[in-house]
Order: structure tokens, then sequence, then C-alpha cells
């Protein structure tokens, strides 16, 4: 190509920019565009001419184009992500579980009047009137919230010496003060909620059928039955084609470990999904019809060796150990049937009552497995009390949209198993909430093993104070984390300490501005600052956060005294209730930052009674 084409080359080709975004970027580029490629054919571009127009139209529409994209650039990510579709599309994909409110856990003691054994001495409860308490009894709070027995009570239990495990006392006394009577009581788990009942039918075949629950925040699926005998097991996914079952332990070694696991074959199967707007749960059954159900056993492990043909070397091969089934469906349904589904929900932070708040068995389930005459086993039955010494703790409300947010980066490290601190944290708060639901969790290295670590957990009361997790929610923690960890880590769950706060401070201010409403907008700010939302387990308090809080207030004109103190239950502090941590925070203040002790958060328990200010 010779030079003079080149040339013309370039005369042909028309400079254009690509690095306008707004209305007016465009409008301003296109108009230098139109007045040098065409200054012959308009030259009137003011906003009333048709040039004018035809570049504002041009303008707008590449504006509109620009903004779209970059909200859907946004939207790809968890972090930017505005609409609720696609951040619930987001958290699916990462893993993190979309839940609703979390219910309480509570230890209820129950309690049962027993007739002396006749003839014995010393006096013993008479075995024919020991009863069986059965799962599914309910007691409901003072504050209408019921709370369900999670396992059967059998009074019945011995120890390896053959005493009976119940505690016993003296309930009555004859004429002749003999013992007639023992109390016998037993403390058991039970979990808030309601339980209700939901059938639907399924006419003829149809692929991943979905049906969706009438109530918000189910928290468990308790069984899902049909019509023709057949139950259906949950999974985490379609594919998952074998569940693991738990199975009473009759051995000699059964006052140690109570219950068996089996692996059993899955092959009607569903999922539950819960909507992040509604919180209603549906479930997706599988794509599969009974009908054509075939091998659907555990094979013989046998058969998965891999077959070389001759070959004498081979390459590496792609493992699932949770597919086990030979089938060809995602799990199958029962056509022309009606399906049951029994389910648990509500929760919230309502459901934390305090102690003493569950008096009495409002539905009891009993059986006497010695049959007793019909009088005692009616005056048995007439004497069940119930009440909870403990307050009940590890209920939540439902996780917003920003919350679930936070927990997709570490959820989509975490992949399935524990290795960094991060995976811990993001397995303890994705935890089925049916299990309860930890407040704050903060990990430290233990240094006394350095294949060990310390989780320090913390919980919430129904005030939304802190309170000291249950036993309960632990064993179900440590249950749950045991199946992600590696086999040479080891967890340690320990309770975090709450160490209570108070702020005192006098400010000056100016004397043209309403000395009440400057102090009443102080106090305000430290009120929003101290939330409990706000801080996390081995936080420390910044002294000159809490001064700029104070100064950066109209009419405040300088701050004359500040002091944070530890504040614990004493007759001066009334019938306010602190945690008992004793904490020096002069000795503990390092240029200006509190730090507390290993594994505390620090509480600013009752904002109306620990933030004190004076004005001068």
């Amino acid at each position: 190509m010779t030079i003079d084409s080149r040339r013309q080359l370039l005369k042909v080709i028309k400079q254009r920019k690509f690095l306008n975004k707004d209305f007016d970027g465009f409008k301003a580029d296109l108009f230098e565009y139109a007045r040098v490629h065409y200054p012959d054919r308009i030259k009137d571009f003011s906003e009333a001419s048709l040039g004018g127009l035809l570049l504002e139209l041009a303008a707008y529409v590449g504006d509109v184009q620009s903004f779209y994209l970059d909200h859907q650039f946004h939207e790809l990510s968890p972090e930017t992500a505005t609409e609720s579709r696609n951040i619930e599309k987001l958290v699916r994909d990462a893993g993190v579980p979309i839940v609703g409110a979390s219910p309480a856990v509570c230890n209820i003691t129950f309690i049962v009047e027993v007739p002396v054994s006749p003839g014995s001495n010393p006096p013993i409860p008479d075995p024919n009137a020991l009863p069986i308490i059965y799962a599914s009894t309910f007691c409901t709070a003072q504050n209408g919230i019921q709370f369900e027995l999670t396992e059967d009570i059998d009074y019945t239990d011995t120890d390896r010496d053959g005493n009976l495990i119940a505690v016993q006392q003296i309930s009555k006394r004859d004429a002749n003060n003999n013992v007639s009577a023992f109390f016998l009581s037993r403390t058991e788990v039970c979990l808030s909620g309601f339980r209700t009942t939901e059938n639907f039918t399924v006419g003829s075949f149809s692929a991943f059928l979905r049906f969706t629950l009438s109530k918000e925040n189910v928290t468990d699926i308790i069984a899902v039955n049909d019509s023709l005998g057949n139950k259906y097991y949950q999974v985490e996914y379609l594919t998952q084609d074998t569940v693991f079952q738990t199975m009473l332990n009759r051995n000699e070694d059964n006052d140690l470990v109570k219950e068996n696991m089996m692996l059993i074959p899955a092959p009607y199967r569903f999922i539950s999904e819960t909507a992040i707007d509604t919180r209603l749960n549906t479930l997706t059954f599988g794509g599969g019809s009974a009908q054509s159900l075939t091998d659907d056993i555990i094979p013989d492990p046998s058969d998965f060796a891999l077959p070389l043909y001759g070959k004498r070397t081979f390459s590496r091969f792609t493992l699932n150990p949770g597919n086990l089934l030979q089938t060809t469906t995602l799990g199958v349904v029962a056509p022309n049937s009606t399906v049951s589904v029994t389910y648990r929900y509500g929760g919230g932070l309502s459901h934390n009552v305090g102690a003493g708040s569950i008096r009495g068995v409002q539905n009891i389930i009993i059986g006497f497995p010695n049959s007793p005459t019909p009088t005692i086993a009616a005056a048995v039955r007439a004497s069940v009390d119930a009440v909870n010494l403990t307050d009940a703790s590890g209920g939540d409300d439902a996780p917003t949209l920003s919350e679930l947010k936070l927990r997709v980066p570490a959820a989509r490290a975490a992949q399935s198993r524990i290795v960094t601190k991060e995976d811990l944290i993001a397995r303890v708060y994705t935890m089925p909430s049916n299990f309860g639901r930890v407040f704050r969790a903060s990990i430290r290295s233990n240094p006394n093993n350095p294949l060990s670590s310390l989780l320090y957990i913390i919980s919430r009361n129904g005030t939304g104070r802190l309170a000291i997790s249950p036993d309960s929610l632990k064993k179900n923690l440590s249950t749950y984390l045991n199946q992600y960890r590696m086999i040479s880590d080891a967890i340690d769950i320990l309770d975090a300490q709450v160490v209570n706060i108070q702020v005192n401070f006098i400010i000056v201010i100016d004397p043209t501005f309403n000395r009440n409403l400057v102090l009443q907008n102080v106090i305000a700010r430290l009120k929003q600052y101290f939330d409990i939302k706000h801080f996390e387990i081995d936080q420390p308090i910044v002294i000159d956060d809490i001064r700029n809080i104070i100064y950066n207030n109209q009419g405040v004109i300088s701050l004359q005294s500040m002091s944070v103190s530890n504040v614990t239950t004493t007759p001066a502090t009334g019938t306010r209730a602190y945690s008992n941590v004793q904490f020096d925070v002069q000795s503990n203040t390092t240029k200006g930052i509190i730090i507390g002790p290993p594994g505390s958060i620090f509480e600013l328990r009752y904002k109306d009674n620990d933030i004190i200010g004076s004005a001068i």
C-alpha cells in the first residue's frame, strides 16, 4: 500500500471516544463529532433545534445504557448487590443457608409425684408408677411461646449401680411420719416454636414438584410422609442420595452413647429453601417417578473398584463420597398420593424467656411401661409439673440482607471444611437455626496445644442483652462442627466473658444553646455507639472514639472529664443484673485503648442507667 492510499484511509476513519459514561459527556462528544465530521449538514445544535434534539436523544440512550451496565455489574457481587432477588441467588450460590428466625433452647425440669413402693425399706419410688414423658409434650411460657420436648424422659432409667437417674425428693409423709411419696425430677432440652401439619396432593407424575408451606420462619421439617407409606428425607441437594440416621443404642455402653449412626439410602428425598423476602419455605422433591424406582440400595463397595482392562497406568479420577446410590434420577416422588408435612415454625428474641416463665405442662404425652393401677396412673399424670430454672436463650431474629451478604465471603472460603479461622467462624454462624444461634464468636490459639483452638461464644436473652450460651447449644455446636473439622484438629468451646461498663462524663455547653437538649443529643449518640450489635468478642474500646462522639455535637464547647468504669451487681445497682466479671479499666488501658481479658466482650447493659452525663 502506497503512502497516499494510507493517508486516504486515515481520512476515512473517524475518531471516536469510548470514555464517556454520563449524559453531559455523551452530549459534548456527540456535538464535537457532528461539528467536525458534518459541518455543512446541521449547524444549529441549540436545545430548541432539531440538531439539539438528536444530540440529547443519543446522549440519553447512552446514559441509560451506561447506568444499567454499571448496575448489572454491581449486582454480580454480594458486596455491592442491592436487589433482593440477586442477593438471594448470590447467597445461595455461596452456600450460605437462608433461614428465618431461630428458636430458643431451654432446659426445663419436669417433676412428677410417685408413691412409695409398698413394703420397701428404705422407702423407694414405686417402680410400677414410674412414667415416660414422650417427646412432643409442650409447655407454654407466660408470653404464649410454646416449648416442645425434643426427647423422651424415661423415669425408669438407672445408672450402672441400679439407682434412678431422676433426682428424688420426699414430697409426703403419712400420719406416722413415714415417707409416702417422692418428687422425681429430670431436666431435658426443649425447643421453642409451634408445630403444625399441612397436606399436599400429588396427581400424575411431574418432575421436581414444589410445595410452599404457609407459615413463616420454619425452623425444622419434622416429618414428610405420603399416603402410600413412603418416608421422604431432607437433603442438602438432590444429588445426595444417602442420609445418616440415628438409632437407639441397645448395647451396654448406652449410658455413654445414647444413639448410633447408620447410613441409609434416600430414594424419596427433598430440599427445603427459604425465600429471602417472605421467609416462607418451599419443598422441592425429586425428578423421578416412584413407579420406575429400581436399584435404590447401597451397592457392594467392590463395585466401585476401577477396572483397568489390561492397562498398566491410569490417571487421577474424581470421586463423590456422598453419591453411593447407582440411580439415574435425582430422587423420586410417588404419584397419585397425598404428602403430609409436619414442621415446627416460629422464633426470635421474644422466645428467650426468663427463668421461671414456664410453669406447668400444656399438653402432656405420658405412658407407663409397668402398667400401674388406673388410680395411681391418673394421680401421677395429674402431678406432672414443669419449670425452667434457667433463662431460655439462642433465639434470634431472622438475619437481614446485610448480615447474609457479609457471610458470603467466609462461606465461599470454607468449602465444606474447616482449615482456617475464617472457615470456623463461617461454620459457627451457619449452624442450622433449629439448634439455636450464636450471637458472637471469636477464636484464639490454644497456648497449651498448637493443634487446638479456643472458640469463645456468647448468645442473647429475650431483651437483646448478652447471656451465657446454654450447654445444649454448645453440644449442638460441637456435633455440628465435628463433621467439618480436620481429623488432627481440636476445638474447645468456651463461654465468652461479659464485661459490663459504665460511662461518666461532664461537658461544658455554649450558653446560647439549650443545655438539656444538647445533653440529650450527646447521650443518644453514645447509646447508638454502644449498641451491642457494634461489638465483637475481643474488640477493644478506643477512648478517643467516645470523646469524638461527645465533641461532635453542636453546643459542646469542651469535655471537662470522661471515664469508663466496670460495673457489677451490687446493692447500689438495685434490680439491675450485671455480669460478675470484675475488670480494672485503668490498669488495662494502653495508649488510650481499653483491652479486655482474652475471650471477653464489652457491653453497656442498661443504656438509660449506664450512661451518666452532666452539663455545666
